[in-house]
């Protein structure tokens, strides 16, 4: 019936479905046709008739509309194309309200706007667009029942205006003759009131009407708007949203306080008793005007003017004039100010508001104290004694007290109530309350017309009693105070009183030894100061009894109000505190016709009354008279008088006036709870607080989320899901994630695999789950509601729920009783209970947790790309939490119940609020601790003003955080913007300590919140501390943990409950033997967690035996219920708080505070390492690892700045010894030159070490962290030093053994030169005198004549070539001659040396030894001793043939040493125990050797031969000819060579000269260059490098690049290094400019010599010589056999030569450069003194040591470290391991195992099994962590799984059986995880 495309001519059928009217008829016809009986509509099957079809138009033109939008957007689609670049228009700037494509976004134009994609904008809009949409809706709702309201409260003013005016008029016709006068103004007064209405009504609800007008109008433009298509609907989206923004909350119209007085009055008008009407004529005929209860509206007005003028002064003295409006907010109380941390008494009464609500929320019984500090200028002791001796007779006329200046403390609390919110006055009745002051009931009517009713400031007070009725069964009520219903009595005060009414009542309710003044009186400080607004205030206090009847002043809770000022004048009050009261005590002095005629209005009340006179009170016959005459109305005997004779005893007295009250609650049945009160209050005119509307309708909310409770725990099961089974399971399996306690027999990566789907299916079947309609009241509250309705609302939530919580709680607990009397019951059924009560807790923490979880799964649902991001239904939820963190609510941080975290929604929470508040979230973090019940929450809450729970029904589990944000004046003194206040459960808790893991709940508890605290406050309520020894424990063990990680906490110890004055004194000698036993804690604990060092327990924490621990007397000053907060309990608290911001201030200064982000990485970090049960996090915190990887940078930098330095000063002193004669280079020259650089040396390390401390003592961030690496940094620069020695010390012995090699063959030369010259000078004199004159062939023929000739003659003798392999042999032979015979063997029958080489050495079976039988084992372990053997190989050739390539390079001939020590290397390494557990043969020995030696035999011999070349007399004579020649031929021409020699100068002397100076610098200059290249960080640590060669082998994704990186890591990083090096200067060609750059200052110094020569005015150019060598010998090393030939018979004129040497630079330069611009850079770099490849590679290559597992290399950033570490481990089998019996490649990976129970077996084991877990016991220079994240090592799943096959087949073995979901990680997924393994995200 139904088809896929639009409906066509819908019709609606009888049921109400619709259907196409062709479908829908074709289906009938078939349906008639098939005779199937009554036709039924095809979806429901109803009953439904043909002719009944009517046509649907509203679903016509929806599908119409349908119609056109997809019409539009294919329209739109197809032109969506931007106009400058032709690409599609997929992304909105939000700065400029376009459309954009994606080569505009990276244009500048864009570049720094906000960008989206239009998806994304659209779904951001339109919620901004939905929900002003829904606010508006909301609003117009709100204003239509305004609306409704005021028609219907005009017409009930008017009814009642009628009525009363009826019975005004029929009670003046009786009174006709005596009020015909006062008839008329009374009606016409009624009639302008009627007016009054009736205009306000008109007025009111023309203007509504207009509001409701203008939002129906813009409430249809935005739903308009949301129907527009794409393109139109981001169109002036900005000018729609500001449109919205502007929509002001209109106020809820109100009756104007004129009219509100105007009504009031009417009931009073209306209201004329019988017995006034009788006495009213004769009080008229007296012409009497007394006033009466009900006063006129003349004289209302005159009081409410008085009252306003007393008000505004009092605000004005108080400085409170701008809280009128804007209602001081209990955030600005608690917001840490300079002056809140200061305990300053008031100076002008402008203090007083604020010490009253500091010490309010310290719980300081002086709050109420407002008397002022005087600061005379002078000593007050010392004017006393300066006045004069002798009494003045004014003196007893003077006032004994000056109150000019204070304010009475009720006054005081008036007006800070008054300008308070009403969560702040809530916040101050319930500390009042603690305090046990008398609490406002009634505040008069100051700015209200009425006086109000405070039920809601009490709502949140709870408290604890025993009735008498409970004392024998010891139980106890826990009950809210506005629900308690119990007797009242009340006090009120007629006329004139001589004595305090207020200190009488403070007598009755305080106990005989427990004095307590519960109301202000007059005889407190300031309490004699005149009231001038508090007149007309009713407080109330109450009596609880403790069940101890011999000591209990009444045996049932007791009300009593006390009513401030004289009845006469306040009414109102009066009557009702006679509504609710069950006797009221008037206390006056006398009673007259005036007080008889107000008392006589009292008759008939069911209220006792009770009379209390002063002595002479009741001797005035009249006072009697009028008590006789009441007698009857008010039912009084002599029991009701209450007389205080002069004589009467006032402890008499006071007992009298007891038992009255207590005769009055057991004969009077009335009980009346606050609520009750309130009702009454209403009925009288009295508006109640939480009448208002924001508080209603949040109630409303508030009761439909709550409504529906009745069993918690049922409730929680049934309601609560996410958080009940699923969530704890979900805890399980992300611990068993990180433990593997119940591997088994999986593998393990197997294992881990099942568990991730198990977390996923978890996940999703949380996510399965729909909202209950609880949860959607809750969501809703939270998201609708403005912020002061959602204040209101989470505050009902909490009364509510704390209220079912308690009746469910104590309804178990008695049924538990009931249980226990009975002995045979099942303990398994105790347990149950047990659990039961422990569910019972329910607070607003449970629905916030609740909707965690519900976030958790729909972002694991995301993340798994089971849902799209645009489907999101609870993304909003981290915003509310945010604000309700802001408001002050405490924040769960860890579930306790679960013992988890939900990280992710505490992650974007957090970040939320980052973001808020707009990055500026540096906080610092305290946290207390201790066991349960001690009191952690209140010295919290007391100390901050906090809200943490302290209720004895609350048994959550785990951690809040609150938020107190520091003022922005006292933010850079403290160094933070808020402080962090972690509150914890208490350990040890009875309740939980029958769960099997509350020890370890406990433990992870500690650590966690230890390790993000910057002060720790341990609790402990005792004055000896062995109790708390458990507890201790967990603590040291947490501490110790930290201390491992550079968070060294301070911690301060609260010992509570200790009253002493000598307390601190008294326990010195339990705080020692505390110390004591925390020390053995810390040595224990050092042990457990395997330190290798004694610990103490200063060590590992900041404490001092005087300063950290705190006495802190009792909380409560006496005996609960009616005990006061202790005072001394307040001061010491205080005292702590003062010290602990002392303590931040240098805390902020030592150490850059955590901000949120870095919050967040601890806790993550530290999270992930509470599940490993793993507390050494090392690198598992980004913060650690960015502040070590910075430390490594820098130590890089610097190593470099010092190895160039020793370069540059080596290749100087090369120079330098090249440059000296032979016989001055002797053992003192040598021994100076080591004396300079060991000088050098010391103090470029002690430079290293000074930048190292400096950086150490910098503010750089989270340095703190990486203290404990400071000590392999200081080792590693020691160890560069002692490197740096041997290298200068070598390269100066080897310079000086090479100038003296060749001095011999100098001296050979020299003697042949001068043979030569002498023969050339003969051949010239010879030619000079032939008579024919010779030409240029005949010259150089009769020269090469003379050559041979003299050449025969010297009988010239060539150097002796060695034959190198034999010697090599020789040395060979005499090292394996205590190997055994088999070696001896072995070597017989090798060939010759030569014919070996490194890359024919395979490994053989012969070269391993093996004793284990079993043949699977036997073939695993012989395969891993393969393996290292094969790599053991490898290493030790690559070694020995590095050394050798460097002996080679250094132009030497061989030495012999150079043989002893490549064995002496091999033979170091043979040795090591790592290597002797191989078990290797003697063949391998023999065999290794051979190849190596053969290597280097080859290449020596090379080198021998080379230098013989290079120095052999004959070749270097030979290479002089042409110069001797050239010389022959100009002089025997006579021309002028001056210009030839100078040229050859330059050219056979200062061009090599010029040549080798560039080599020997270049090769630092180019390092220089890469390391400030482009590609600088990639070399800038070991940890960036591999990053880097990581993601190049992955984006190549080339088999045998990832097989030559795993095999040779070496070579492969080595030959990484040569290709990026030979890449980068044979893309530019050449290396000019650096070589321009070395060349310059060596040009320009030379010629500064030529220039500074002619100064000299040297005569020969051999002078001349000489003084330009020695002032270049430290640069330039001039060949001296071309310089002997240049002043051969040199006979020109120094200067001359000088300047043709100067005219010739330019040349020479280009010629130098010219020679090295036609060099290949292989070439270059071959000649360099200094390899930058190898300079390079021992900037990256680190320790060069390997995982013992998977191959893996270490990347610690300082050479020396004690351990090695990598921040991401592999699979095993990609460094060639096997699994035993299946010869498949292993797939576990080591950072997984090490947290499991798996064995491994190796050489260093001997084939024994061992656990992973130990694994330190034979590798105990590793630290392996376990992976921070389940997707930590995906880089390498996806590698091996990307080439399983081909490296099974590359290393002989079957391919991995590999885990399903390894199969699903992309390339993608493996880079995102190489960053977070680096922390480079």
């Amino acid at each position: 019936m139904s088809n896929l495309f639009y409906f066509s001519d819908p019709v609606t059928v009888d049921c109400g479905h619709s259907s196409c009217k062709t479908c829908v008829t074709t289906y009938c016809d078939n349906w008639e046709e098939g005779n199937h009986g009554p036709l039924c509509c095809p979806i429901c099957r109803e009953k439904i008739e043909k002719v009944n079809f009517r046509p649907n138009w509203d679903l016509a033109s929806l599908v119409e509309h349908v119609k056109q939008l997809g019409l539009k957007q294919e329209k739109e689609e197809k032109e969506n194309l931007c106009e400058r670049h032709k690409e599609k228009l997929s992304q909105f700037c939000e700065e400029d309200g376009e459309f954009i494509c994606v080569e505009c976004d990276k244009s500048p134009v864009h570049k720094t706007h906000t960008v989206v994609l239009i998806k994304e904008a659209v779904q951001k809009y339109k919620g901004q667009i939905c929900v002003h949409l829904n606010n508006m809706s909301k609003k117009k709702e709100e204003l239509l029942e305004i609306k409704l309201n005021e028609e219907r409260q005009s017409q009930k003013h008017q009814e009642e205006t009628e009525t009363v005016r009826k019975k005004i008029m029929s009670e003046f016709e009786e009174l006709e003759k005596i009020l015909q006068e006062q008839r008329q103004p009374l009606v016409a007064q009624l009639e302008e009131l009627n007016k009054d209405i009736v205009k306000r009504e008109n007025e009111n609800v023309t203007k509504l009407l207009e509001e409701i007008s203008f939002l129906s109008n813009l409430i249809k433009e935005l739903k308009e708007k949301c129907r527009q298509p794409v393109s139109e609907f981001l169109q002036d989206i900005r000018s729609t949203l500001n449109r919205c923004k502007q929509v002001k909350d209109r106020p809820p119209v109100e009756i104007s306080p004129e009219l509100e007085e105007k009504l009031s009055t009417l009931h009073q008008l209306g209201i004329v008793p019988e017995e006034i009407l009788k006495k009213f004529t004769a009080a008229l005929k007296r012409k009497q005007e007394p006033e009466t209860q009900h006063a006129t509206v003349s004289g209302k007005k005159k009081l409410c003017s008085e009252r306003q003028k007393a008000l505004q002064y009092i605000e004005s003295k108080l400085n409170m004039q701008k809280y009128r409006r804007r209602k001081l907010k209990l955030r600005d109380v608690l917001e840490i100010t300079k002056e809140s941390v200061k305990n300053l008494t008031p100076q002008t009464t402008g203090d007083l508001p604020w010490h009253f609500l500091r010490k309010l929320i310290a719980l300081n019984g002086t709050a109420r104290n407002t008397s002022l500090e005087h600061r005379a200028p002078g000593d007050q002791t010392l004017i006393m004694d300066k006045e004069e001796l002798g009494i003045h007779e004014d003196f007893f006329f003077l006032s004994d007290t000056d109150t000019s200046d204070s304010l009475n403390p009720l006054d005081v609390l008036c007006a800070v109530l008054l300008c308070s919110d009403s969560f702040l006055q809530q916040e101050i009745l319930s500390k009042m309350s603690m305090c046990q002051f008398a609490l406002p009931l009634l505040l008069p009517a100051l700015d209200t017309p009425k006086c109000t009713l405070m039920l809601w400031a009490m709502r949140d007070i709870v408290r604890k009693w025993r009735p008498h009725s409970l004392a024998e069964s010891r139980g106890f009520r826990e009950e809210s105070l506005v629900f308690t219903a119990m007797p009242t009595i009340s006090f009120v005060r007629m006329g004139s009183c001589s004595f305090s009414k207020s200190k009488l009542l403070n007598e009755v309710l305080s106990l005989s030894q427990q004095h307590h003044d519960f109301f202000i009186h007059r005889d407190m400080e300031s309490g004699n100061v005149p009231r001038e607004i508090a007149d007309g205030l009713v407080e109330i206090s109450w009596y609880f009894p403790g069940g101890r009847e011999n000591s209990d002043l009444f045996p049932e809770p007791l009300a009593v109000t006390n009513l401030r000022g004289d009845i006469e004048t306040h009414w109102l009050q009066f009557s009702f505190l006679t509504e609710i009261s069950s006797a009221v005590f008037i206390v006056t002095e006398s009673i007259s016709e005036r007080e008889y005629a107000l008392l006589s209005s009292l008759q008939g009340s069911a209220t006792k009354y009770y009379f209390i006179f002063n002595n002479q009170a009741v001797t005035s016959k009249e006072t009697l008279g009028f008590l006789n005459k009441l007698a009857p109305g008010l039912k009084l005997n002599n029991s009701h008088v209450l007389q205080k004779r002069c004589a009467t005893n006032q402890a008499a007295y006071v007992k009298a006036l007891q038992s009255a009250i207590a005769a009055v609650m057991k004969s009077s049945p009335k009980r009346v709870s606050i609520e009750a009160m309130a009702e009454t209050g209403r009925q009288l005119g009295i508006q109640v607080d939480e009448d208002n509307k924001k508080c209603q309708s949040a109630h409303k909310y508030a009761k439909e989320t709550t409504v529906h409770i009745k069993d918690v725990a049922k409730y929680k099961k049934e309601k609560l899901r996410l958080q009940g089974e699923p969530w704890k399971n979900l805890a399980e399996v992300e611990k068993e994630l990180c433990r593997m306690r119940k591997q088994g027999n999986i593998p393990l990566e197997k294992y881990k695999s099942q568990l991730k789907k198990k977390l996923l299916e978890l996940r999703v079947q949380q996510n399965t789950h729909d909202l209950t309609d609880g949860l959607i009241a809750f969501i809703t509250g939270l998201g609708l509601l403005p912020p002061e309705e959602k204040h209101y609302f989470l505050k009902w939530m909490k009364f509510d729920l704390d209220h079912i919580a308690r009746e469910n709680i104590f309804k178990l607990r008695d049924q538990y009783k009931e249980k226990c009397k009975n002995s045979k019951d099942d303990p398994k059924m105790f347990a149950e209970h047990d659990k039961l009560i422990s569910a019972s807790s329910l607070g607003v923490e449970h629905f916030m947790r609740e909707l965690g979880q519900f976030y958790e799964a729909e972002h694991t649902m995301v993340k798994e790309g089971k849902m799209a991001e645009s489907q999101r239904l609870f993304v909003h939820l981290p915003g509310i939490a945010v604000d309700l963190m802001l408001e002050g609510f405490p924040m769960e941080l860890i579930d306790g119940d679960a013992s988890n975290i939900p990280l992710q929604w505490v992650t974007d929470v957090l970040t939320e609020l980052h973001a808020k508040l707009g990055g500026r979230s540096r906080m610092l973090v305290l946290t207390v601790l201790g066991v349960q019940s001690t009191g952690k929450s209140t010295l919290l809450n007391t100390m901050f003003g906090l809200q943490f729970a302290v209720s004895s029904g609350r048994c959550t589990r785990g951690a809040f955080m609150t938020l107190i944000k520091v003022a922005d004046n006292f933010q850079q003194e403290l160094g933070c913007d808020f402080i962090l206040v972690i509150d914890t459960e208490g350990f040890k808790a009875p309740e939980l300590a029958k769960l099997e893991d509350s020890y370890q709940h406990d433990n992870e508890l500690a650590t966690l919140v230890i390790g993000l605290s910057d002060i720790t406050i341990i609790n402990m309520a005792m004055e000896n501390a062995t109790e708390m020894k458990d507890i201790l424990q967990i603590v040291v063990h947490a501490f110790l943990r930290m201390e491992e990680i550079g968070q060294k906490a301070n911690c301060q110890f609260v010992h509570q409950n200790v009253s002493d004055v000598s307390a601190h004194e008294q326990n010195m000698r339990d705080r020692k033997h505390l110390l004591e036993q925390m020390d053995e804690m810390t040595k224990a604990a050092a042990n457990m967690e395997k330190k290798g060092r004694e610990m103490t327990f200063s060590d590992i924490m900041d404490y001092d035996l005087e300063k950290h621990n705190w006495y802190i007397p009792a909380l409560w000053h006496g005996v609960p219920p009616m005990a006061p907060v202790n005072m001394g309990y307040s001061e010491k608290v205080y005292e702590l708080k003062k010290y602990l911001f002392e303590f931040l201030k240098g805390c902020s200064q030592n150490r850059s505070p955590k901000d949120i982000p870095q919050f967040l990485e601890w806790v993550k970090s530290m999270w992930n390492a509470v599940k490993h049960e793993n507390f050494i996090f090392s690198f598992r915190n980004s913060l650690v690892a960015e502040a070590y990887n910075q430390l490594s940078v820098n130590y890089a930098e610097w190593e470099w700045g010092f190895r160039k330095m020793m370069h540059l000063w080596v290749s100087e002193k090369e120079t330098f010894i090249q440059n000296q004669p032979p016989d001055k280079l002797d053992t003192n020259v040598l021994t100076k030159l080591k004396n300079e650089a060991q000088n050098k040396l010391r103090q470029e390390a002690e430079k290293i070490l000074d930048n190292l401390k400096q950086y150490f003592e910098s503010r750089a961030e989270n340095l703190h962290l990486i203290e404990k690496y400071k000590e392999d940094f200081r080792r590693s620069a020691n160890g560069l030093r002692n490197e740096l020695v041997s290298y200068s010390f070598g390269k100066l012995e080897e310079a000086i053994e090479i100038r003296k090699g060749r001095h011999k063959t100098d001296a050979v030369l020299s003697q042949y030169k001068r043979k030569i010259e002498e023969k050339v000078d003969r051949l010239l004199n010879h030619c000079r005198k032939s008579k024919c004159k010779l030409n240029n062939d005949e010259q150089e023929k009769e020269f090469e004549t003379m050559w041979r000739e003299t050449l025969l003659e010297l009988s010239l003798i060539p150097l002796q070539k060695r034959i190198i392999y034999k010697e090599m042999e020789l040395h060979l032979r005499r090292d394996l001659e205590n190997k055994g015979s088999a070696a001896w063997r072995m070597l017989e029958g090798a060939r010759s040396l030569p014919t070996y080489k490194t890359q024919n050495f395979k490994m053989k079976n012969e070269y391993l030894k093996f004793k284990i039988s079993v043949s699977a084992v036997k073939e695993y372990f012989t395969q891993e001793r393969w393996h290292k053997t094969e790599a053991l190989a490898t290493s030790l050739i690559d070694e020995c043939n590095s050394y050798t390539e460097k002996k080679v390079h250094c132009k030497a001939d061989y030495d012999e040493t150079y043989c002893r020590e490549l064995l002496r290397m091999i033979n170091e390494q043979l040795q090591q125990a790592n290597v002797q557990n191989l078990h290797l043969t003697a063949c391998f020995e023999v065999d290794l050797k051979l190849h190596i030696l053969g290597d280097a035999a080859r290449a020596f011999q090379k080198m021998h031969e080379e230098f013989i070349t290079e120095n052999d007399p004959l070749q270097r004579l030979g290479k002089l000819e042409p110069q001797y020649l050239s010389t022959f031929k100009a002089l025997y021409l006579e021309k002028d060579e001056c210009q030839d020699r100078a040229g050859n100068f330059c050219d056979q002397c200062l061009r090599p000269a010029l040549v080798d100076y560039v080599n020997k610098r270049l090769g630092t200059e180019i390092v220089d260059d890469i390391l400030s290249s482009e590609r600088s960080v990639e070399y800038s640590t070991q940890n960036f490098f591999q990053f880097f060669v990581l993601e190049q082998l992955l984006e190549e994704n080339d088999f045998n690049n990832y097989v030559q990186y795993t095999r040779n890591y070496v070579y492969f990083i080595k030959t990484w290094i040569q290709r990026h090096v030979l890449t980068r200067y044979r893309e530019k060609a050449s290396l000019g400019d650096l070589e321009k750059r070395i060349f310059s200052p060596v040009i320009n110094k030379l010629s500064d010599v030529l220039k500074n020569s002619k100064d000299l005015k040297t005569k020969t150019v051999s002078a001349f010589l000489d003084n330009f060598c020695e002032k270049l010998q430290q640069d330039l090393v001039i060949p001296k056999d071309s310089l002997e030939v240049i002043l051969f018979k040199n006979t020109a004129s120094a200067d001359q030569f000088s300047a043709f040497i100067e005219q010739f630079i330019p040349d020479l330069e280009k010629q130098v450069l010219s020679t090295f611009e036609n060099l290949e850079i292989e070439s270059k770099l071959s000649k360099l003194a200094v390899k930058p490849q190898d300079e390079i590679f021992k900037r990256v290559f680190g320790c060069g040591k390997q995982c013992p597992f998977c191959k893996v290399p270490c990347e610690a950033g300082a050479l020396a470290h004690e351990e090695h570490f990598v921040a991401v481990h592999r699979p095993r089998g990609l460094g060639e391991s096997q699994e035993n019996i299946t010869r498949r490649l292993a797939y576990d990976i080591c950072s997984s195992s090490v947290a499991s129970n798996n064995t491994f077996s190796c050489t260093e084991t001997k084939g024994e099994f061992h656990p992973y877990k130990d694994y330190q016991k034979y590798f105990p220079d590793w630290r392996i962590q376990p992976d921070p994240s389940i997707t930590a090592s995906d880089y390498w799943k996806f590698v091996f799984k990307e080439f399983n096959h081909q490296f099974a087949k590359e290393f002989d073995a079957l391919p991995a059986n590999l885990p399903e979901d390894w199969g699903k990680i992309t390339k993608e997924q493996a880079l995102e995880s190489l960053k977070e393994a680096f922390t480079l995200k």
